[in-house]
């Protein structure tokens, strides 16, 4: 199966920039949709971005259109979430996700073990 390790995560001052890392474990990835979610203390999972690497589609929660960009890496199977103007409402573990039927949020099939992200002056 799929695995997803994430990196990149750590402690930022508010305004500041964090660059996320998605790698699999496998070539087949490069075929999945892959998004980013975060879970904050004591709230549920929610949606952050996807793109699709095969289309070059990429999807936004609206909180962060404008300050998060996603990109690809398809020859070394890596997603990338760059995060700027953090402020720390924003402080979550933040998974990273592999959906192998498209951008349905029901429908991803692998996870990753998360990165903290703490924005905090």
């Amino acid at each position: 199966q799929v695995q997803l390790v994430e990196s990149g995560g750590g402690l930022v001052q508010p305004g500041g920039s964090l660059r996320l890392s998605c790698a699999a474990s496998e070539p087949t990835f490069t075929s999945y949709v892959v998004g980013w979610f975060r879970q904050a203390p004591g709230k549920g999972r929610t949606f952050v971005a996807a793109i699709s690497w095969s289309g070059d589609s990429t999807m936004y929660a609206d909180s962060v259109k404008g300050r998060f960009t996603i990109s690809r890496d398809n020859a070394k199977n890596t997603v990338v979430l760059q995060m700027n103007s953090l402020i720390p409402e924003y402080t979550a573990v933040y998974v990273c996700a592999a959906n192998q039927w498209g951008f349905d949020i029901r429908q991803y099939d692998y996870w990753g073990q998360g990165t903290q992200v703490t924005v905090s002056s």
